[in-house]
């Protein structure tokens, strides 16, 4: 099983290339979680995500006809950057199979990194299958993404930078994808520091993992759905299942709409950027999904900021509604003239700005004589947002908020 001295030996393999990234105390976040949160910013890595370490010491291992046969790996994006880039320095050739809805941000990156992108399948798994053949093919080194122990030793190079920077540390949140991240972390921090707890989050429309514990084997979910797509893979690896077993104290999931929070405060609050994945550790804490003692250290991971711009888009509006700063509504009026008119007046009046309103006389839901209105809307908080919808109701208007 992975040891301290596998990862000690990563780190200085890759020291010289790999960025030892921040850990800065939140105020913002130790405010509102009564808390000391010290958040590791891996997404200021070189790739924008842990991935590179990994890949990076995976590279420098491979022997001189490896080298020469070239390399091949499945990932949704963050993976296949850091092994188009490790690869590509180490003069090695890489071929990368992407699922075929990868962020094109992503897609784009890769292939600036030096990769040949194989677009295939609907996502990670589909992706890996299609990779494995491409290595019986052409004699390529299957470069795993999670459940290989170069790799996770690599990620591993993570767990002693927090040890180091922060070594009151109670406790370090970090995603689960696939696990490698997590078990390189755990072996980490375990082996120099066994009272530290270990936490895991899975997105809940990815999560394989606590199933899996339940079952003590590795449990393969049907589909993944979540907007955290660096975690959105069907199982855990093997060799992260066995370590997560023994060195990981408890893992927990946090909805999209939690995700979609995290990412927002952490942009508003702390100007950080990051991807889903790289907010989900956060999200588990504000969410509440893990117990902590008041004054606790805590660390969590933000493993990446590789986030499509078209995506980001759309996760903060989902961000704001969940602080009470973007509005959806539908309501109905007679369909005469004025009637609109007397709808913005209210609005105006309790401070609200409308984004964009939409007029429909032709709904099935309404009668001949009524019209439809849906109004998007910039409020202050869930307090303005609760005056506002109090206020309309009382003029006599049934208000739907939308999700």
């Amino acid at each position: 099983m992975l040891s301290l001295s596998d990862i000690e030996a990563a780190r200085d393999r890759i020291d010289a290339f790999v960025r030892h990234t921040p850990l800065e105390y939140s105020y913002t976040f130790s405010e509102w979680t009564d808390a000391n949160v010290h958040l590791k910013l891996e997404n200021f890595q070189r790739t924008g995500a842990f991935k590179i370490r990994g890949a990076m010491n995976r590279i420098e291992t491979l022997t001189d006809e490896q080298r020469s046969a070239g390399v091949v790996t499945a990932s949704a994006g963050n993976h296949a950057q850091g092994v188009a880039l490790a690869a590509t320095r180490a003069g090695v050739d890489s071929k990368i199979v992407m699922p075929e809805h990868a962020p094109i941000s992503k897609v784009k990156a890769t292939r600036r990194y030096g990769g040949e992108v194989v677009l295939f399948g609907a996502d990670y798994d589909e992706a890996q299958a299609k990779a494995h053949e491409i290595e019986a093919e052409e004699g390529r080194t299957y470069v795993h993404a999670f459940d290989d122990e170069y790799v996770m030793a690599g990620q591993g190079t993570i767990g002693l930078e927090i040890l180091e920077d922060c070594p009151d540390v109670e406790t370090v949140i970090v995603p689960i994808g696939g696990g490698g991240l997590i078990s390189g972390i755990a072996t980490a921090i375990k082996a120099i520091e066994p009272e530290v707890r270990v936490i895991g989050v899975q997105a809940e429309g990815a999560s394989s993992v606590a199933e899996s514990l339940r079952k003590g084997e590795i449990h393969q979910i049907e589909a993944v759905d979540t907007v955290a797509d660096g975690i959105a893979t069907r199982s855990i690896g093997q060799k992260p299942f066995e370590i997560i077993r023994e060195r990981v104290d408890e893992v927990v999931t946090v909805s999209d709409a939690e995700i979609a929070l995290a990412l927002t405060v952490l942009l508003e609050r702390e100007k950080a950027l990051v991807e889903g994945a790289g907010a989900v550790a956060l999200a588990a804490l504000l969410s509440g999904a893990i117990d902590y003692e008041p004054d606790e250290t805590i660390v969590p991971a933000l493993c990446g900021g590789n986030i499509d711009l078209n995506v980001l888009t759309t996760v903060l509006v989902r961000g704001l509604v969940q602080l009470g700063r973007y509005l959806k509504i539908r309501t109905v009026l007679k369909d005469r003239p004025g009637a609109l008119q007397g709808l913005i007046d209210i609005i105006a009046e309790q401070q609200a700005n409308i984004y964009a309103i939409h007029h429909d006389r032709t709904s099935k839901r309404i009668g001949v004589s009524d019209t439809e209105v849906e109004i998007e809307l910039e409020t202050r908080g869930d307090e303005h947002v609760a005056e506002l919808v109090a206020t309309l109701e009382a003029e006599g208007y049934i208000v739907d908020i939308l999700e």
